[in-house]
């Protein structure tokens, strides 16, 4: 949590739209209370002005673009400070793949043996790229953990992934929630993409691992709710074991070919 306030502070001190904690009487940017559970957590932030997004609008899509080149831009800047998360491949796809496999909730082993294949080979493709950027990542950038003003500016909250990882996967995430069950609304990536280069450049390496990073943000996702198994319950979760369709489509349309 305080790394999370403290970058909060940092970007919105830079002219990022964020909500921003507000501090204690203390001057703390958050509370540790006591709970059933066990030690919690608690922070109050300012409320944000706006509307929700509209999936799939080009507007909306070019303000959270341009919003997140912004806390890029910042980020530079930051010096994480205990970071909860780093967001790299051990935590976005390694650790979620063994959660799967220990949930059962896929229960074909040649299903999870082809997951786990295209998995492996998506993160070694990844690693070969010895020149992509690393940030402060948002982490969960998917258009709507934002309000859109009035004037069209999209602030961005729900900070609660985020940390030290790969720019490429936070650009990832917004192309992700386009294309992934069923949606397909590129023209929306086209535009976010517009409207983050018109603050920031993107690196081809970047571009190119951030079509990558949508098997991983899927594999991620399915692996967070792998681990829930028991708090909600299989048929909650029971999309999962159909993860794979996606995963492998996603492969054969746009992978293939670039050194998968």
């Amino acid at each position: 949590m305080k790394s999370e306030t403290d970058f909060l502070i940092h970007v919105s001190k830079l002219g990022v739209p964020v909500a921003t904690p507000i501090p204690t009487i203390g001057c703390e940017l958050f509370l540790q209370v006591h709970a059933p559970e066990g030690r919690r957590e608690g922070v109050l932030f300012q409320a944000v002005d706006g509307r929700e997004p509209h999936a799939g609008d080009v507007g909306d899509a070019h303000a959270n673009g341009r919003t997140l080149a912004l806390l890029h831009n910042a980020a530079d800047t930051y010096i994480p400070n205990a970071p909860l998360y780093k967001l790299d491949l051990e935590h976005l796809l390694y650790r979620p793949l063994a959660r799967i496999r220990s949930s059962g909730v896929i229960e074909d082993p040649s299903v999870l043996d082809e997951l786990e294949q295209i998995a492996e080979r998506t993160g070694a493709a990844i690693k070969l790229s010895a020149n992509l950027s690393w940030t402060y990542c948002h982490g969960d950038c998917h258009g709507f953990n934002s309000k859109i003003t009035e004037a069209g500016e999209a602030v961005f909250f729900d900070f609660d992934d985020g940390g030290p990882g790969y720019l490429a996967y936070d650009l990832a995430v917004f192309l992700w929630a386009q294309v992934s069950f069923g949606r397909e609304t590129t023209r929306a990536w086209t535009s976010f993409l517009a409207g983050y280069r018109l603050i920031r450049p993107i690196t081809s390496d970047d571009f190119e691992a951030a079509l990558r990073f949508v098997v991983v943000r899927h594999v991620w996702l399915m692996g967070e709710h792998a681990s829930r198994v028991d708090e909600w319950g299989s048929n909650n979760v029971r999309w999962i074991s159909r993860g794979l369709g996606f995963v492998r489509a996603w492969k054969s349309e746009y992978l293939m070919g670039r050194l998968f």
